[in-house]
């Protein structure tokens, strides 16, 4: 896909790595980018800065766990600009919680990092099909793919994204909707950097697996595996060493990710 004269909808965009996309996607001549965050303050000062460099932004509120929410944002994105052409799945949580998490804590990073997915599939789907064109990006996490030590919610929950983006891949490629599975190791955000600070197994872990990258990093990523239409959208290309390996050896991984959990 190119993003040039393209309608782009974002959850979670109002920091981190959906505000770098957003900027970015403008930056590339998107027609029209929508930044939706529950911080709508924040949302505003992306849109702010999209506008103020010459491009199109609509700044929105929303839940992305609200399936309401996600349908307003597509009647708002298509009344303003046109019909969506990419929609970018991108708000997430995580606990830093062992399988003994609260249930509240389980509840809310199914509603956020798998359901948000499902509702956003449904929404944008019947439109995409309908004119044979459209594509879904879905930010999981390497650990939806590797695993993460000490963070039972997050790890099942992200491998739980990539299952579903890849049902979607495989049902709904050959009517030309596409579909990828961002997956990046560390990123310096609000999301990682306080458990790096407060020294927490899975924040740890992640920073020493590879390389912290910069959310601009990770959007330039996204524009390169957008271009190339790759299913797996890997910032860190070690991912997809690791993710092989993984595989070919699974016993040996789980007792190396024990050693880095321990």
């Amino acid at each position: 896909m190119e993003l040039t004269g393209r309608v782009v909808v974002l959850t979670g965009a109002a920091h981190g790595i959906g505000a770098a996309m957003a900027r970015r996607f403008a930056t590339e001549g998107a027609a029209g980018v929508v930044v939706s965050d529950v911080d709508t303050a924040g949302a505003e000062r992306v849109a702010d800065e999209i506008t103020a460099a010459g491009g199109r932004a609509l700044a929105l509120a929303a839940d992305a766990t609200s399936k309401k929410d996600l349908k307003a944002l597509v009647a708002a994105a298509r009344e303003e600009f046109g019909p969506v052409d990419l929609f970018c799945a991108n708000a997430g949580a995580a606990f830093g919680t062992g399988v003994h998490a609260a249930d509240e804590q389980w509840a809310k990073s199914w509603e956020l990092n798998v359901m948000q997915h499902v509702h956003a599939a449904q929404v944008v789907l019947p439109t995409m099909l309908a004119r044979g064109e459209g594509y879904l990006l879905l930010t999981a996490s390497a650990a939806g793919l590797l695993g993460t030590p000490g963070d039972a919610p997050y790890s099942v929950t992200k491998h739980a994204a990539v299952g579903l983006a890849e049902w979607l891949a495989i049902t709904y490629r050959p009517r030309g909707v596409r579909v990828s599975a961002l997956c990046p190791l560390g990123v310096r955000t609000a999301l990682l950097e306080p458990g790096i600070a407060a020294g927490h197994p899975a924040a740890l872990a992640i920073a020493a697996a590879a390389p912290l990258l910069e959310p601009e990093d990770v959007a330039e990523a996204v524009v390169h595996g957008l271009g190339k239409e790759e299913f797996l959208i890997l910032p860190h290309e070690s991912v997809r060493e690791s993710f092989a390996r993984k595989a070919g050896a699974i016993d040996t991984w789980i007792d190396e990710m024990a050693v880095q959990g321990g």
